[in-house]
């Protein structure tokens, strides 16, 4: 059994994959936050890195199988995401479909980010996506309106006590629900 006092694996996920793209810049500083905060061994993984297909094969690509290990291994999950369309990327969705057990019984939480929307339709649509995947959503998420205008030429938030303030709230939260779900997995095997 698992000591309850050991740190929990976080996988930050970035989602975007567009060139020129500004998730690095917000995925950065909230992985700082995620380290700062004494709870997590921290996994970066970066969508646009990862090669996973957005057709579903009947075999996996090493790219594939390369991720799932990594989210097998997580105990919660941060998805860093922005706003395509009112709703979130491609490279999200694929990876979300190649998965299904490495979701179940672990919390999500969400760093949004856009223009005035900030990223939180996409949320609103992952959400729903996570409930069928029987992923615990946290209540609290981040969002960065307008987020360009928002961060530094060091990938700091201008506004960093309420930004990080903010990040704090939203990983207690996560780290309530990935220590009492992770007891939960180890104490009885969740089955869908």
């Amino acid at each position: 059994m698992t000591d309850i006092t050991a740190p929990l694996n976080l996988a930050v996920i970035v989602a975007s994959n567009r060139e020129n793209r500004f998730g690095p810049t917000v995925a950065g500083w909230f992985t700082e936050q995620a380290r700062e905060y004494g709870e997590y061994e921290v996994d970066v993984i970066d969508l646009a890195e990862a090669d996973v297909p957005h057709r579903l094969g009947a075999e996996p690509t090493p790219g594939v199988t390369a991720v799932t290990a990594r989210l097998a291994a997580a105990d919660a999950f941060v998805v860093v995401t922005p706003e395509y369309n009112h709703s979130y990327p491609a490279p999200l969705k694929a990876a979300i479909d190649w998965h299904y057990s490495q979701w179940q019984a672990k919390p999500v939480a969400f760093v949004s980010y856009g223009g005035m929307g900030g990223g939180l339709r996409a949320v609103e649509h992952l959400r729903q996506v996570f409930a069928e995947l029987h992923a615990a959503t946290v209540r609290d998420s981040l969002s960065f309106h307008m987020a360009w205008e928002k961060f530094d030429a060091d990938g700091q938030p201008h506004d960093a006590a309420l930004a990080n303030g903010a990040a704090k709230r939203m990983l207690d939260q996560l780290t309530w629900w990935a220590r009492t779900l992770r007891a939960g997995r180890e104490h009885t095997p969740y089955t869908a």
